[in-house]
């Protein structure tokens, strides 16, 4: 059985037509029209073909659409000037196509691809709390990791903690002032170091902030921090075990938080797994002269004839022997080609480090880090600012913890549900809605772009929002629940009919794209395509449903349809919530 989409079916007619009309080589294709008052698809090929035959464009559609009209697929076929061909689907050919995706797997989406894609996200630092900043990184990364999965290929993603360099010595200073006795700070002891961390989670998340200002007012201490730092990279047993304890204790509290927004990572590696190869890394950069002095610093050229703009080199070693962000980043690199060599990387950022992957990603490919075949694509987000325009703040001016932020929204969420006078207490569920509204506002933007985070506007169950989406998916559950408790019998894509409306045929029309929609949002790894298709289908269900007495229908081939049109919609809902980390409630 064939789960061919509409375009594709639309594409092959449309050749047929061009080749019967004399035009065999016709690269002619159809798209969906911006005027749904003129026509729901369209075809402009014939200007590209009247122009090599050296006719009139109008003279090759009228030709092309009278060969079109010989086809079952289309309702009304039109040729209007300058020489488009204007088509309407057939109601009954757009039903059986219906029919076909919703007894298919996935509503028709194949699981076609079989690629390894590794997914750089999260970007979280041990022993600091997830705050507002780490919420589109999270968000987004968890869409496209989801979404590649979708289609069969195989996604890890790696949360890649910053877990090494200064802040760690600071962490380890600060603790000794605090409580000098520990036996990481005693260079003679040899028993074992404790199981049990000599700090909670609160206590670790108090200390460095408290260390980090201490070390911009103390010269004596910042030094101690900087050769606590230098101790623990060489190895020093004490603060090894310390540096493991502030590890353990960080990523549970990490998890803990990523779990409450349906994210998670099939790694959790950090800067530190990478250090080891960073040695070999820069005597490599030297020896084969990819790398060259400057100033003291060691740095790779990496602009290039066709560059817009001036790109200045990749630093990859300081002039006081450290390392930065890109080496520890080429490092990974290594790491992951050695241990996972997939196919793909895609790295997810504020596109304010555009610069930074540009060179990151330019010195791999000089020093052959990754093979040509393996795609290195960089993800820049846009910033979530607060109704001032400026970064989201917490009303005392300082950065919201993430933790804060979904509290808030399960609180504006419930509010909105309590104010339904026909949800009763034991009906309301605010978990995943106030999730979805989250979720959405994020996705439903263009990554790259910024957005204004409105609380108000989010938890709204009304216009382009998560609980208007999940609000829709739950109408229709209860609608079939409601049919099942008449007596009614399970319904199946096989009781899906004709349309006999607009509101009936544009609902048709929504559920006969989902597959190019999904194809389409993962070629461009734009989670927002599929957030505006959601709308869309919502709005065409309620159209429907304001339109048609659906349990009221007299006649029940009617009913039967018109309940299997919804649960096809239904369930084509939940497939793209799930792909985007949302879920349906039973009821709201």
């Amino acid at each position: 059985m064939t789960t061919k989409t509409i375009l594709e079916a639309m594409n092959e007619s449309m050749a047929r037509a061009f080749a019967a009309a004399g035009y065999p080589d016709a690269q002619a294709s159809v798209q969906l029209s911006n005027r749904p008052d003129l026509c729901e698809y369209q075809c402009n090929g014939a200007m590209a073909v009247a122009k090599k035959a050296g006719k009139r464009p109008l003279e090759v559609a009228e030709a092309v659409a009278e060969e079109l009209k010989r086809e079952e697929l289309y309702a009304e076929v039109g040729a209007v000037p300058p020489g488009f061909i204007n088509l309407r689907v057939s109601p009954a050919a757009l039903a059986a196509h219906v029919r076909v995706l919703a007894e298919a797997e996935q509503c028709g989406v194949a699981r076609d691809e079989s690629r390894k894609i590794v997914v750089d996200y999260g970007g979280a630092n041990v022993a600091k709390p997830l705050h507002v900043g780490h919420l589109r990184s999270a968000i987004i990364g968890e869409a496209l990791k989801r979404m590649g999965a979708f289609f069969g290929n195989e996604m890890i993603g790696d949360v890649h903690l910053g877990d090494w360099g200064l802040q760690m010595g600071l962490i380890i200073e600060e603790l000794r002032l605090r409580k000098p006795e520990l036996p990481y700070f005693d260079e003679g002891f040899a028993g074992g170091y404790p199981a049990e961390a000599p700090f909670t989670i609160a206590e670790l998340e108090e200390i460095y902030p408290t260390a980090s200002k201490r070390s911009k007012e103390d010269e004596a201490f910042a030094e101690a921090a900087h050769q606590a730092t230098v101790k623990l990279q060489s190895g020093d047993p004490g603060f090894t075990a310390l540096w493991k304890h502030i590890l353990t204790v960080s990523k549970a509290d990490l998890k803990k938080n990523y779990d409450a927004l349906a994210v998670s990572f099939e790694l959790w590696k950090g800067e530190s797994d990478a250090q080891p190869l960073i040695p070999g890394l820069i005597e490599d950069l030297e020896t084969r002269g990819i790398a060259r002095a400057s100033e003291g610093a060691l740095v790779v050229d990496i602009a290039e004839p066709t560059d817009k703009k001036e790109l200045p080199p990749c630093i990859v070693r300081k002039s006081d022997g450290a390392a930065l962000y890109a080496t520890s980043d080429l490092a990974t690199l290594i790491d992951r080609e050695a241990t996972l060599s997939p196919d793909c990387y895609i790295y997810i950022a504020d596109k304010r480090q555009e610069l930074h992957y540009t060179q990151f990603f330019r010195v791999a490919r000089k020093a052959g880090i990754v093979p040509p075949a393996h795609e290195l694509i960089y993800i820049g987000f846009g910033t979530m600012n607060g109704k001032d325009g400026k970064p989201f703040k917490t009303r005392e001016g300082g950065v919201m913890r993430l933790e804060t932020l979904i509290r808030e929204i399960r609180e504006a969420v419930s509010t909105r549900i309590a104010e339904n006078p026909d949800i009763t207490a034991e009906e309301r569920t605010s978990e995943q809605v106030a999730l979805a509204a989250l979720k959405y506002a994020d996705l439903s933007n263009q990554a790259s772009k910024d957005y204004v985070f409105d609380l108000e506007r989010f938890a709204s169950f009304e216009g382009n929002t998560g609980p208007y989406i999940l609000y829709t998916a739950v109408r229709i559950k209860s609608i079939l629940k409601k049919y099942a408790e008449q007596g009614g019998a399970a319904v199946s894509p096989a009781d899906l009919r004709p349309a006999e409306s607009e509101s009936e045929k544009a609902l048709f029309l929504d559920l006969a794209r989902y597959p190019e929609v999904m194809r389409g949002a993962w070629k461009e790894l734009a989670p927002h395509r599929i957030c505006q298709y959601l709308y869309g289908l919502a709005d065409h269900f309620n159209s429907f449903y304001h339109a048609v007495r659906i349990l009221q229908e007299p006649d029940e081939g009617k009913k039967r349809g018109y309940l299997a049109l919804i649960a096809t919609a239904e369930r084509v809902i939940e497939l793209s919530l799930a792909v985007l980390g949302m879920e349906v409630p039973e009821r709201m």
